[in-house]
């Protein structure tokens, strides 16, 4: 694969991720490896050095809290869930999110047919020389 495709696919997976982690956190309260496991799980992998600074991101946009609860395991983790604010937010998403799938299916199954300039020159000359045939 081509750097170039890498690339597109990396920004396009990149342009969902807010919306992934906001859908995961609306079903339940979630410790940061447990949206990584889930991401994983649904084939989008993503890594902590990525996730964290979009917890942060997502935080200081009042998004998103959190919760600190005590492990059996080692130190106390933090459980993020979402804000009234992130709910809405995922509301306006899901809507926009069935529009641009839409659109997209649409144009994949409906190609625009474009019409050059020089289409209606060609056209002209094909009924012209149609008719002098006819006569």
């Amino acid at each position: 694969m081509t750097m170039e495709i890498e690339n597109s696919i990396v920004q396009m997976r990149k342009g969902v991720l807010d919306y992934c982690v906001l859908s995961l956190l609306s079903k339940d309260d979630l410790y940061a490896s447990d949206i990584i496991k889930k991401l994983k799980e649904s084939e989008l992998i993503i890594v902590e050095g990525t996730l964290y600074p979009l917890l942060n991101k997502l935080k200081n946009s009042n998004l998103l809290t959190y919760r600190w609860e005590e492990s059996t395991q080692g130190p106390p983790r933090k459980y993020y869930r979402l804000t009234p604010e992130g709910e809405l937010l995922l509301h306006k998403l899901d809507t926009s999110w069935i529009e641009l799938v839409s659109t997209i299916e649409s144009i994949k199954n409906n190609p625009v047919k474009l019409k050059l300039p020089e289409a209606d020159f060609i056209e002209e000359t094909e009924k012209k020389e149609y008719s002098e045939k006819q006569q």
